[in-house]
């Protein structure tokens, strides 16, 4: 992820499924080619998450969709359980057919979700959720 100096994220972790950029207030996850994304798989990027944010901090998950990869739908209630400090589900998409598996995605959200062209849109979105002392 090429960002702008403003979007310099505080870690960056590269783990055997992708790619992760932590934010104070969100994180960027970049999943590798052909990956299927499970609890079990992603339980290093779990727990780097509960370190960083904890289970107050108000934070976002932007999937940043560069890739083709696929993930256990039941992935979401399971990271929602874990999280109930996430604000906001931010999907980029660059395909046709990839907005239509997000569209679908969406409907085992529970909370607030967004699809969007760029990842600079992600963020505004995402910033817009975080309610700011």
């Amino acid at each position: 992820m090429k960002a702008p100096v403003h979007y310099q994220p505080i870690q960056k972790h590269s783990l055997d499924i992708g790619v992760f950029y932590f934010f104070d207030h969100y994180i960027i996850s970049e999943i590798h080619e052909g990956i299927t994304l499970t609890c079990d798989n992603a339980s290093t990027f779990l727990n780097l998450a509960k370190d960083h944010y904890g289970s107050s901090m108000p934070f976002a998950l932007i999937s940043n969709r560069i890739h083709s990869y696929a993930f256990e739908p039941t992935i979401h209630f399971k990271f929602k359980k874990l999280f109930p400090n996430i604000q906001g589900y931010a999907i980029v998409s660059y395909t046709p057919i990839n907005n239509k598996i997000a569209q679908m995605e969406q409907s085992y959200l529970s909370t607030p979700s967004k699809l969007f062209d760029t990842v600079d849109d992600a963020i505004q979105w995402a910033e817009t959720l975080i309610i700011k002392d």
